[in-house]
Parts: structure tokens; sequence; C-alpha cells
């Protein structure tokens, strides 16, 4: 009977172990992403009041399991905002220009100069005006 409870006890404190070591490389995730368990906590009880509200259109079941694997893995730092592949697209735009060209591509779609149109229309038309100044002659 002893080795039984001896077993259990051994076997609760592995358990305990493993939970805790879990728990401490989803901080570690969540802290190497700059996204901090309060940040991931409020994101969850935003998206679990939409889905119990049926502020979405997804069923309720559907999407309190989304909400809460959403909330899983953003914890062990799955979750990415694109961003960073945004920011590679804007500049790999600029690759097929001229080298003399692009600098001021990269300018442009770094958001400086003037910005018209959109998608739905058909087109983003962007203009950057840089003077160009004529050598001096002696």
């Amino acid at each position: 009977m002893q080795s039984i409870q001896a077993f259990i006890g051994a076997r609760s404190w592995g358990l305990a172990l493993v939970a805790g070591a879990a728990l401490l490389g989803a901080t570690a995730a969540i802290a190497a992403d700059g996204v901090t368990v309060a940040d991931a906590q409020s994101v969850y009880q935003k998206e679990r009041a939409a889905c119990l509200n049926g502020a979405t259109n997804q069923d309720q079941a559907t999407c309190l399991k989304e909400a809460g694997a959403a909330l899983q893995a953003s914890k062990r730092g799955g979750l990415d905002d694109g961003q960073a592949q945004v920011e590679q697209n804007r500049l790999l735009r600029c690759d097929g220009q001229p080298p003399e060209e692009r600098q001021n591509c990269v300018r442009r779609m770094s958001g400086e100069g003037a910005t018209t149109g959109s998608v739905e229309a058909g087109g983003i038309y962007r203009e950057l005006v840089t003077p160009d100044v004529p050598p001096q002659r002696n």
C-alpha cells in the first residue's frame, strides 16, 4: 500500500514539474514575442465577449473554440500579425526598379510623398517629388 502511495506521490510531483515547465516555457515565448500574458488574455476576453454577444459570423461553440485556440497560440508565440511580411513585400516591389530609382521607390513605399487612389479604384498612385540639382559649372 505504501509503495502505491509513493508512486502516486512521485507521479503527482512529476506532473507538477511538467506543468510548471510548460507554463515557464509559455511565459518565455510570450516575453520573447513582446506579447504579455495580460495582452493575450485581454484579446481573448474581447473575442469571447463578441462570441457570446453573437457579433461574429460563426456559431457560438466554434467561435469560443477558436478564441481559446488563439489564446493558446498567442501564449506559445505562434500568432503573428503579418506586419513583417507586409513590410518585406512592400520593399520587394522596389527590387524591379533600376538602381538609380530604387531608393526613391523605397522612400515612396515607406510613406514619403503623396498617395492617391485605392485598390478598389484600380490602383494606388504614389508620388515623391525630389529636386534634381544640375552639376555646378566652373
